[in-house]
């Protein structure tokens, strides 16, 4: 469902990401991590044709990203780490307004509308003008846009942040819920979070991949995801000496 094959991006002399390679299972969900400046957000925002590669190839849902950008669109649900959302705009008719720029008919409208809004708990705050909202339901708001669609591929970046305790465990359990209907590639600093709701872990560090394998199998024995990213952090540190 997602295929990304020698991606590079190069931002002048700095290099981004260098030569990423993987792959997502249909149905999968994949925790996307790596340190601040690694280059998690760089790729997803290729993958959801936010911003073209410097080299290499990506393909979702079996279209390219750079060569077929709007088939890419329709089948992909995005939730960047700072939401863009009209702050002016109630919530009910700005989700009214994705799923019409989305290209969902009107009768289909109003369903995915209340449905995206029970799913994501956001339905008591439906008249609510965004700006006036907490930043716990400002997340929520851009969850229920990216799912709008039903999209066959959701990139969620940091999905949970700035939500109380009992919301990221409902917002888990939504993710969580996905899997088999969708595919799902998850970036978040919350280790505890990818143990709970992923099945395989890619990692990367100052632009390169450094990790892709199950979950159960970076686990056994024991190990704590924890123990593992700051073990495999600090080794990339020490060969690159913290350059790219």
């Amino acid at each position: 469902m997602i295929e990304v094959e020698h991606l590079t991006k190069n931002f002048g002399p700095v290099t981004a990401i260098r030569d990423v390679s993987f792959s997502v299972a249909p149905g999968e969900i994949v925790g996307f991590l790596g340190p601040n400046g690694a280059g998690k957000s760089t790729t997803m925002r290729i993958l959801s044709c936010f911003m073209p590669a410097s080299s290499g190839s990506a393909r979702v849902a079996g279209y390219d990203v750079f060569k077929e950008s709007m088939e890419v669109r329709k089948r992909i649900g995005y939730l960047p780490e700072n939401v863009p959302l009209y702050s002016d705009m109630r919530v009910r008719p700005y989700l009214e307004f994705v799923a019409e720029v989305k290209g969902l008919d009107r009768s289909e409208r109003k369903r995915r509308v209340v449905e995206a809004m029970d799913r994501c708990l956001i339905a008591d705050v439906e008249n609510r003008l965004i700006g006036k909202l907490s930043k716990g339901y400002r997340q929520r708001v851009g969850l229920a846009q990216a799912i709008i669609n039903d999209p066959h591929v959701l990139i969620l970046d940091e999905p949970t942040i700035g939500l109380d305790p009992k919301q990221i465990t409902e917002i888990r359990s939504l993710i969580k819920s996905l899997a088999g209907d969708h595919t799902v590639i998850l970036s978040t600093h919350i280790l505890p979070e990818v143990e709970a709701i992923c099945r395989r872990v890619v990692m990367i560090n100052a632009g390169r991949k450094t990790v892709d394998a199950p979950l159960a199998e970076l686990t056994s024995g024991g190990h704590r995801l924890e123990e593992l990213f700051a073990r495999v952090t600090a080794l990339d540190a020490a060969e690159t000496g913290g350059q790219p």
